[in-house]
């Protein structure tokens, strides 16, 4: 199995910047591709970025250009770098991992909060 536990949401101004960070444990060389979830109050949970083992990354449109999602293996740690922030970036923000090809985890969210 593998466990995720992310870090660094927080409260920040429209156009400031967090950085989240997703620690993966257990199985983790059983990793196959990880992302970052969001989902905002009365919306459905939705995909921002994903990044593979070969490093292949893709975004939701709305965040191209301002979001940039990274990899450490030595830590085994995945990264969402957010920079411009906007009020509609306001969700709770969850890290996934697809594992041993079939298999899915979650972590258990973190809240950003963006002020107009």
């Amino acid at each position: 199995q593998v466990q995720l536990v992310e870090s660094g949401g927080g409260l920040v101004q429209a156009g400031g910047s967090l950085r989240l960070s997703c620690a993966a444990s257990g199985s983790i060389f059983s990793i196959n591709a990880m992302y970052w979830y969001r989902q905002a109050p009365g919306k459905q949970r939705e995909l921002v970025a994903g990044i593979t083992n070969g490093g292949i990354t893709n975004y939701r449109d709305s965040v191209k250009g301002r979001f940039t999602i990274s990899r450490d293996f030595a830590k085994n740690t995945v990264y969402l770098q957010m920079n411009s922030l906007k009020p509609e970036d306001t969700a709770v923000y969850y890290c996934n991992a697809d594992y041993d090809l079939v298999y899915n985890a979650w972590g258990q969210g973190t809240q950003v909060t963006v002020s107009s």
